[in-house]
């Protein structure tokens, strides 16, 4: 028997469930509300950045550290906020971050920095009216759960805290992968040749 957590009761509460097909149902549903517009724009933007910065915390930085082994992959000239290979930014070079709840101190101080240089921020978050926001040049929201929205009547997943949102930014920067991998005309094979055989 496969058992899940119900929704809106005590966490200590649970069900019978398909905790699979519950989390893909979640998962699922908020993938079909994005507007593949703005995406493919955000996409334009870091095709055509100089340099691109990536950054997030927590669970999120682990998706955009991927999106970023890809984007190397691509051929694109991408680094990790952090690393001490990460080059200064400036005019021409786009910041890309992720911030579910908006609100992070680290997201924003950077955020801040990349302007004041006069590098473009692109946000990826859930919170459309989020500090994180306003400082940003141009967002991708994810209308997601994440630690802004998993308590009380915003709650809205089965899932702890931002787990659906960060599942989001996985398929959602996987998509993202192919559409600039159209973008550039670079083909799998040269993405697969780019790969690291230090493993």
């Amino acid at each position: 028997m496969v058992v899940s957590w119900q929704k809106g009761a005590d966490s200590g509460a649970f069900m019978s469930d398909n905790l699979f097909r519950t989390a893909l149902d979640e998962l699922g549903a908020v993938l079909a509300k994005l507007d593949e517009k703005p995406i493919d724009a955000a996409c334009r933007m870091i095709a055509d950045a100089r340099t691109i910065g990536v950054y997030g915390c927590g669970r999120e930085a682990l998706q955009i550290n991927g999106f970023a082994m890809r984007l190397f992959h691509l051929g694109l000239p991408v680094a990790v906020v952090g690393d001490m290979t990460m080059p200064a930014l400036g005019p021409g070079d786009v910041l890309v971050v992720t911030s579910g709840p908006g609100e992070a101190a680290t997201v924003l101080a950077l955020m801040r920095t990349a302007k004041a240089a006069g590098a473009t921020n692109l946000l990826l978050t859930a919170e459309s009216e989020s500090s994180a926001a306003k400082l940003a040049d141009f967002a991708l929201v994810i209308p997601a759960q994440t630690m802004a929205s998993d308590q009380g009547g915003r709650r809205t997943s089965v899932l702890p805290m931002g787990s659906v949102y960060e599942g989001a930014l996985f398929v959602l920067f996987e998509v993202m992968v192919l559409k600039l991998g159209t973008l550039t005309g670079v083909t799998p094979e040269a993405m697969r040749d780019r790969h690291t055989n230090m493993e």
